[in-house]
């Protein structure tokens, strides 16, 4: 029987800390932790990506959907550095991530890989925990270290193995200076609670404003009964962050749906109209379509208090989980109803959702995207994990896709890199194979990176109980950037991706015509293996960006003129009572 070595000992380490599977590129400085993994028989198993960025985005995309920690592998030198795009996805959506990284600095070329640094390259994106091992002993408090501080942080973290060190034999029985674990993936280490001066000071604030907004964020997610139980006894309308959207049942009356560049005019318009917002677990950057400054008071929920105030003026913070926070908060809030204020809010979102509605109808060449996802919307499953990558998609993903509870959807919010969509809906896949997983992307992303992940998917479907994972490609064959003017050299080449999907053994769907497109998506979600849905949509289509409700007024109070039509533009659009304007 062989030797039992450091690459053995990362692998029980691995498996202590439930990690289901590793996500990476292979290269000779893993050679030994991959034999070990592969030697492990599937637990945990080793899922090879066709490049490093798409093996962080998939480690990353598996600690947005089930809340535990990634894992991802790769060597030093170029492999490292493809790894930064998909951890700066987890930095910066607050994510916890462990990256393993092989180093060999013996051969000839090792000169030159050691003039990347580690230490310097992943200095930033894992500034929480970068570490080498050296010594047998020290690899497993080392990489309890690691996954005890992502989990702690919600951030990335980088333990560099050389591989001299991952073949170095190790006795059955290590010191105890190796180390223990003392946390468990997914679970918080300690209970987060405002004090109770704070509690009150934002239930007496909460409780004294006439037209009260909630905008709710990720860091929501699990408390969606409090926000709903807190909105109704307040009379409050309710928008939600981008990466906040999957939150709430987005059918509800009140619900306004998502606020920014993406969102809709009834989001903007709450903001214009409250007098009070609370902000549950956001970290939104869409600030110009916030309330002016000055209208409102505002309260803050956020476990981590780094980002209370970071990014709009907070009167009370609250630093605490969302759902210890809002319990506490619905004990000290008497029942004080504001029917005109809630029923101003409800007109705002059925009105929107007849203009989103018409948007969607209209006529585009060939086919209008807003009605390719609106089609989806009525047959979306219930169970579903949902993926959204970068570009018009999330524009339309943000109008037009309802989420009903039970329903999961990620997107690289923050960092907003293209190419997320399909690794992260591989991770989902692997996670939960019994569950259709979408994946919604541009032709752009699909040319990045989604063909070649597809061959990742054609490679483990065979092993899922419910075979379907269904990739919804928006063809327009546009590369001007959303929202960017157009040039000569914006016509993106044309590739047939529902061809690729049949070369590759998989299911695909091509559709140019309107009155095709919920025939369309029956069949790709009854299909008995993974599918490509390529639909062909006009470029042209507006994006229709909402004007930020009020945000006139900050360049038009000294003239008469405009700011009288801005605030008859306000009043006529419901979003604010006219004796509130005056």
């Amino acid at each position: 029987m062989a030797d039992r070595t450091v690459a053995d000992l990362v692998v029980e380490r691995l498996r202590a800390w439930r990690v289901p599977r590793a996500f990476g590129y292979p290269g000779a400085a893993l050679d030994p932790l991959l034999a070990a993994l592969d030697d492990a028989g599937g637990d945990p198993a080793f899922v090879p990506a066709r490049h490093e960025e798409t093996a962080a985005f998939m480690a990353t995309g598996h600690a947005k959907f089930t809340g535990g920690i990634g894992v991802c592998l790769a060597t030093q030198g170029p492999s490292a550095v493809h790894l930064l795009n998909g951890l700066y996805d987890a930095k910066l959506d607050s994510k916890p991530v462990v990256a393993i990284i092989g180093e060999d600095v013996s051969g000839p070329l090792g000169g030159a890989h050691e003039e990347i640094g580690l230490s310097r390259l992943f200095g930033d994106v894992c500034n929480q925990f970068v570490r080498y091992g050296r010594t047998p002993d020290q690899v497993p408090a080392l990489l309890d270290q690691a996954f005890r501080t992502a989990a702690a942080t919600r951030s990335p973290t980088c333990v560099v193995l050389p591989r001299a060190l991952q073949v170095t034999p190790v006795p059955d029985r290590l010191p105890p200076t190796a180390g223990v674990i003392t946390a468990t993936p997914g679970e918080p280490l300690a209970r987060v609670l405002p004090h109770d001066a704070d509690l009150d000071a934002a239930a007496s604030l909460l409780s004294a404003g006439q037209r009260v907004a909630v905008l709710v964020g990720q860091g929501a997610h699990g408390a969606a009964g409090e926000v709903v139980a807190l909105a109704d006894r307040l009379g409050a309308g309710v928008a939600t962050s981008l990466l906040g959207k999957p939150v709430l049942d987005e059918r509800l009356p009140f619900h306004t749906g998502v606020l920014g560049e993406v969102g809709t005019t009834a989001a903007a318009q709450l903001m214009g109209g409250c007098d009070t917002l609370l902000l549950v677990g956001t970290n939104d950057p869409w600030t110009d379509w916030f309330p002016l400054p000055g209208q409102v008071r505002t309260i803050q929920i956020d476990i981590d208090g780094r980002r209370i105030g970071a990014r709009y003026p907070v009167d009370v913070p609250l630093v605490g989980d969302a759902g210890e926070t809002l319990r506490a908060l619905l004990a000290r809030v008497p029942e004080r109803r504001h029917t005109q204020w809630r029923g101003m809010v409800e007109s705002a979102v059925d009105r929107w959702r007849v203009v989103a509605a018409d948007r969607a109808a209209a006529p585009a060449e060939p086919l209008n995207p807003q009605l390719v996802l609106r089609e989806l919307s009525a047959r979306l499953p219930r169970r579903a994990a949902v993926a959204v990558d970068v570009g018009s998609v999330v524009y339309w993903y943000a109008r037009h896709l309802d989420l009903p509870p039970g329903v999961q959807a990620r997107l690289c919010g923050t960092l907003g890199s293209m190419g997320c969509a399909l690794p992260y809906a591989v991770a989902a896949k692997l996670a939960w194979s019994d569950q259709p997983v979408l994946a919604l992307l541009g032709d752009g992303a699909m040319q990045l990176n989604g063909l070649a992940e597809l061959i990742t998917v054609a490679h483990h479907w065979t092993e899922w109980r419910d075979p379907r994972l269904v990739v919804l490609v928006l063809n327009n064959r546009d590369q001007s950037g959303v929202g960017g003017g157009r040039t000569p050299g914006d016509r993106r080449p044309d590739v047939p991706y529902a061809g690729w999907a049949r070369l590759l053994g998989l299911h695909g769907v091509r559709v140019d015509r309107p009155d095709l497109v919920g025939a369309a998506w029956d069949e790709v979600l009854a299909a008995d293996r993974p599918s490509v849905l390529e639909a062909v949509v006009d470029p042209a289509v507006p994006l229709d960006v909402p004007e930020p409700a009020l945000a006139d007024l900050r360049g038009l109070m000294t003239d008469g003129d405009a700011a009288r039509r801005v605030r008859d533009r306000v009043i006529q659009a419901g979003a604010i009572a006219a004796e509130d304007l005056v």
